[in-house]
């Protein structure tokens, strides 16, 4: 097989993962493929070990931000592939991945331009299950990895009902063109968290066919990054848990960029049971509201609408104040007087909002694909007047 891969791996105070990732790469797949890791000012060696795994290996590339903030790895995947990676084909790979024997193979077996290819990911249970994945626990630490286990379980009595199935998730390999044609990641999510949903969503969007093997397969100890930076637990009785245990900087991030993707998408994360995006379209929709209101009302609603029309100055500019750090989009054009003809307008006393009647603005665009007529309507306490149907989706493609 002439094809091979360019490894992307950004890691940050994650070395002991790396090694044990950068070990199953070279022990079940080879030297034939390109390994590009990025430090992300890491304070645990991992630049010092970088530096010597590529003095001894001609086919690892390595980036180091020096610091003293991180850039996360929405910023260093993009930088890795778009500087460093010199094949034709690129992996999104985490350090906290064991490659199984022939993952390569099964993964090449499918792609081609247009196409994106993921990996299956056998996990310890620390998430629920699904479809998608295999929950089987080989250890949730390298220190305590049963290798040889795994290796006789997937050779002798792991099955499948599918060869492939319709979904994405890391690992993923794409063609670099494909890649970059979008834009790659969008750096509104930088560090972390929710870039991986904006390009799958970009992905489906720009028509590429996503495809995950089931014969491929990666062991995944998950979530290793600033998620949950001390690792995994088990209780007196072994089993494992990460519940309530996320870290502050992410849960921080996490909700930053949450918001960020209503705002850009004018949706949740959605997806069927095998992770293939679900993509409302994007509608023009502006909230008038006939009343003030508090601060937090305003937090709830902003990122739901492209404009936001309030009749109090001081409350809009402390808004701003407070959000616009936490953001690119540009608020002072959001937050506005109604001189913007929106698309979609809905009028509302923002004193009778409940959290039963809140869902119906959160779910305004599928009521609008479903039923959406030009005029005026009624719904709830919300006047909402229609002007244009025209939706914007296909105008988030390319960063």
């Amino acid at each position: 097989m002439d094809k091979t891969i360019s490894f992307i791996q950004p890691s940050r105070s994650n070395l002991k993962y790396l090694k044990w990732s950068y070990d199953s790469i070279r022990k079940n797949l080879g030297y034939r493929h390109e390994i590009c890791m990025a430090d992300d000012a890491s304070t645990d060696g991992t630049w010092e070990w970088m530096k010597e795994i590529a003095k001894k290996d001609q086919n690892v590339k390595i980036h180091r931000n020096e610091g003293p903030e991180r850039l996360g790895h929405t910023i260093l995947y993009d930088t890795l592939i778009n500087d460093y990676a010199t094949n034709d084909i690129v992996m999104i790979y985490h350090a906290d991945m064991y490659a199984m024997p022939d993952m390569d193979t099964e993964v090449l077996k499918h792609i081609k331009p247009g196409v994106v290819v993921s990996a299956t990911r056998i996990e310890p249970p620390l998430h629920p299950e699904g479809p998608e994945k295999v929950l089987m626990d080989f250890g949730i630490e390298p220190e305590e990895f049963k290798e040889q286990e795994l290796l006789n379980w997937f050779d002798k009595d792991y099955t499948w009902e599918q060869e492939t199935t319709e979904g994405i998730f890391a690992p993923w390999a794409i063609y670099k063109e494909d890649f970059q044609s979008i834009g790659g990641h969008d750096d509104l999510y930088a560090p972390q968290s929710k870039e991986d949903s904006d390009i799958f969503n970009r992905f489906v969007l720009a028509g590429y066919k996503l495809v995950q093997t089931r014969e491929g397969c990666v062991y995944h100890m998950t979530c290793r990054g600033s998620r949950f930076a001390d690792g995994a637990k088990r209780n007196p009785n072994g089993e494992v848990f990460m519940k309530n245990r996320e870290t502050d900087e992410w849960l921080a991030q996490n909700l930053r960029s949450t918001r960020n993707f209503v705002r850009k998408w004018g949706q949740m994360v959605e997806h069927d049971e095998y992770l293939k995006p679900t993509i409302t379209p994007k509608y023009d929709i502006g909230f008038r509201l006939t009343n003030s209101c508090d601060f937090n009302t305003i937090r709830e609603l902003e990122p739901w609408c492209s404009n936001l029309y309030v009749d109090d100055e001081e409350l809009i500019l402390e808004y701003i104040r407070m959000e616009q750090p936490d953001t690119k989009f540009d608020l002072r054009k959001k937050l506005c007087k109604p001189d913007v003809e929106n698309g979609v307008l809905v009028t509302f006393n923002p004193f009778k909002l409940n959290q039963n009647n809140i869902q119906i603005l959160m779910a305004l665009p599928k009521i609008i694909q479903d039923s959406g007529e030009i005029g005026e309507s009624e719904i709830d306490i919300f006047k909402v007047f229609i002007s244009s149907l025209k939706t914007y989706e296909k105008e988030l493609i390319k960063c």
